[in-house]
Parts: C-alpha cells; structure tokens; sequence
C-alpha cells in the first residue's frame, strides 16, 4: 500500500520509554522528497553523498549536528545542508544505528531528490539545497488523535498537566512528564535556540490539545518540534493509525508507506 501527498513540511512509541531498546526506534513514520532531481555525477551530488555520510558518522558521538557541505569545483548552487536530531534518550549506538536506517530508506523513496527528510521513531534526518538550519518552522505537519474517551474530568486535567510540564521545560530540548496514567513527551531540533525550541513546544500542546479534544492520546508535529502524550491502556503503533492529518505546501512531495514496504 502506497500513498503519495503533498505536505507542508515534512513519532515514536507513545508509551515513552527511558531506554534505547525499549522501542522499535527505526520505525518508519513518514518521509518526504524534493520534487527536484540532480543530474546524476554532479557536484550536487558529491555534497549529498558527503552530507548523508556526515549525519551517520557523527550520529555515532552525537544525538545532534548539522552540516553545510561544499565540494571543491562547487558553486553557490551546489551546497547541500543537512542536520539529524536523534530522540534524547538514545545511546550513540542507537541513535547511530536510527540515523543510518533513515538515510538509507531516503535512498529508497527519494533517489536522485535535491532534497529529502527521514522521520523515524528515534530520529529525524533532512537535507536540502535550500538552507533551513537554525529557521524556526511551526507549520503543522503531522497530526494523530486516538479514540475519544468522552469528557472525564480527572484524566483531561492529567494530560492538561502533563502538557502544562513539558510546555514549562525551559532549558531542554529533549522533555518527558507522567501524571497519574497520563504520560507525555517533547523534543525540538536542536538546531533552534531554546527561547525559539520553548515557542516551538508551547505552540504544539495548544495545537494539540484543541486538535485531539478528549482523544486517549495524541501527537502534534510541528515543523522543527513535537508533543505527545498517552493514557494508560491506549498507545499508537504503526499499523494502527486512527487519525493522519496533513497539510499542504508547495514542493514537498511526501511519501507514506506502510513500515513493512521499508524493512
């Protein structure tokens, strides 16, 4: 099963796990290509090939950098920007191994793209001719609500509480909170400051919760950030997606696929 959309931009177990093998981290979420292709030997494509050979080499010391890539023979047009944010509790190992399971799944759905973006469950990876590093971006991307559970007083005021901690993690890119049954994750791009990563954050849980109501989980992805949160007993997996909202941009042609197409 196959679905091709355009996307405005470009998640992970729900039921967070403080451990690098506690999830199925290279679980494919969603990617997206470039409508644009390079010619084939150019120099273009010598600084996408060093670029996505950067990201896995320094996912193996980093859960974050970027790069601005430029061969010599180069010119303004050739360079190639990219960056990888792994999910904060990933060891090196891990968040190595997520990195290059998301560029080589880019080689599958985006060969020959100018640009491509990767989201996994344990991390994230992007590159492009255009550069985005350090841009703030809090376009809805990705949106996914659970069935309702009808207005219950208690468990709205956990998750509102839950939302409310990981909104007020100043300092922290990378954010986790648990109310009672309630449980609740945050992370931005590290390549935001934490003044724009906090803005990010606070945007998506009131998108999120006017977006998902009385839903016994939700997610909200933003462009360079996202939330999420669960009530016990209901979680979100791949394959069993109850709700998928996208919005549109202009030269983003994204790619859904079912995970078992990428594994």
């Amino acid at each position: 099963m196959l679905q091709t959309l355009w996307l405005s931009s470009l998640i992970f177990p729900l039921f967070f796990q403080p451990s690098s093998s506690a999830t199925a981290t290279d679980t494919f979420i969603y990617g997206g290509c470039s409508q644009y292709r390079f010619t084939p030997g150019s120099p273009y494509e010598s600084n996408v090939n060093s670029v996505l050979t950067s990201l896995v080499n320094s996912a193996s010391f980093s859960v974050f950098n970027k790069f601005k890539i430029s061969v010599p023979g180069s010119t303004q047009s050739d360079i190639v920007y990219g960056l990888f944010q792994c999910r904060g509790d990933l060891t090196t190992l891990g968040c190595q191994e997520c990195v290059a399971q998301a560029v080589s799944r880019l080689g599958v759905i985006c060969p020959g793209s100018n640009g491509g973006a990767m989201q996994l469950d344990g991390c994230f990876v992007k590159y492009d001719s255009s550069s985005f590093l350090g841009v703030e971006d809090k376009t809805e991307v990705f949106k996914k609500c659970g069935p309702s559970i009808g207005y219950n007083s208690d468990s709205l005021g956990r998750r509102d509480a839950v939302l409310a901690y990981l909104e007020a993690g100043t300092g922290q890119y990378f954010r986790v909170g648990g109310s009672g049954s309630v449980q609740g994750v945050a992370q931005c791009v590290q390549d935001l400051s934490l003044s724009e990563c906090q803005d990010c954050v606070s945007e998506a849980s009131g998108r999120l919760k006017s977006g998902c109501g009385a839903s016994a989980w939700g997610d909200m992805y933003l462009g360079k950030c996202y939330i999420r949160y669960s009530e016990h007993g209901f979680h979100s997996r791949s394959g069993k997606r109850l709700l998928h909202h996208f919005r549109r941009r202009s030269w983003w042609f994204v790619v859904v696929v079912l995970n078992l197409l990428l594994t």
